[in-house]
């Protein structure tokens, strides 16, 4: 049986504001509650006027307060950012308040374009060499098994807890794979985001997995964008909005909203655009319930993998949440 969870990025929609995303990404994952969706995680983002939150830690501590038993966390937190102690510290008082319910994603993107990189990293040393580094010491911190010969003998995370919040490493590259699997991580693959080369990446992971105190075996599961509707036609007029919202992000032109269908609609595509629109909707699932359900059975298959983490960018929220409404209806989700 194939499980299912959801992806929010909060994107802000034309027309709306902030606030306005971050009450939909929290019905949305009450939504998902009711659904039967596995987890609801939510991204890191930074200096971005199209997304609405930059601290996932923030925002899971709200939506845990509002929901009961979906898992909730982060994908993911950019740890080259951080002190992997602080972010532990963090996540073990959001597990102790919601024992049994919080993922710990963690990546290591910058999250942002290079000011807010600066801006974050200010008077810090930042080396992306060091991430394998900060996930040991992150799992270390939140299971207390560091070594006897850490350069932190004996540091204590609070609070004390018998469980600890469920670490998964993000990626989107051959790369991340191989440092998921020499640290026996849970790997989280970002397919969506369409790197070249990367179709091996869970494959690759499997196969060079190395058992460790979080994992005996390797676990997976693969991000993807899904946009589901009751006719393939309306499928694919939602998904217009993606395809000019990501369009320009790939060209270095973010836009500062989330485009409306009529605005993708209305778009001065050159032909260009065009023919690089096209080439990006093969990684992606577009279309009505049965469409939908194929192609993810189909993907299962390839992947090797038996979870998919839904991303669904679509402008009109009662359209989003019908969007993953069908989803779960055709998956026999909760079943």
């Amino acid at each position: 049986m194939i499980k299912l969870s959801v992806l929010d990025q909060s994107q802000i929609s034309e027309g709306r504001t902030a606030q306005d995303a971050l009450m939909e990404t929290t019905r949305l994952a009450q939504e998902a509650e009711k659904l039967g969706y596995t987890r609801f995680w939510v991204s890191e983002h930074h200096s971005s006027k199209a997304l609405a939150h930059s601290s996932p830690e923030v925002l899971i501590a709200h939506m845990a307060a509002l929901t009961q038993r979906i898992r909730l966390g982060s994908g993911g937190i950019m740890l080259t950012h951080y002190s992997a102690y602080k972010v532990a510290e963090n996540f073990r008082l959001l597990e102790a308040l919601h024992p049994g319910r919080i993922d710990l994603g963690t990546g290591r993107a910058p999250g942002g374009m290079p000011l807010s990189t600066r801006a974050l990293q200010e008077g810090k040393r930042s080396d992306v060499d060091l991430y394998p580094q900060q996930i040991a010491d992150l799992a270390g911190y939140l299971h207390e098994s560091l070594p006897e010969d850490h350069r932190f003998p004996g540091l204590h995370t609070a609070p004390s807890i018998p469980t600890a919040p469920d670490l998964w490493l993000l990626g989107s590259s051959l790369g991340s794979a191989r440092i998921a699997a020499a640290m026996g991580q849970a790997y989280a693959y970002a397919q969506f985001f369409g790197v070249p080369g990367s179709e091996q990446a869970i494959q690759l992971y499997k196969e060079q997995f190395q058992p460790s105190v979080l994992n005996d075996e390797p676990r997976t599961l693969a991000a993807v964008l899904v946009i589901c509707a009751e006719t393939e036609e309306e499928a694919n007029r939602l998904a217009t909005s993606a395809d000019l919202f990501f369009l320009r992000l790939e060209q270095g032109r973010m836009l500062d909203t989330f485009p409306s269908v009529q605005t993708a609609m209305d778009y001065p595509y050159t032909p260009y655009d065009l023919e690089h629109m096209n080439a990006r909707r093969h990684r992606r699932i577009v279309g009505n319930p049965e469409q939908v359900k194929q192609k993810l059975l189909e993907m299962s298959e390839r992947y090797g993998t038996d979870e998919f983490m839904i991303v669904t960018p679509v402008h009109n929220f009662a359209a989003r949440v019908n969007s993953y409404r069908l989803i779960a209806e055709v998956m026999r989700v909760g079943e």
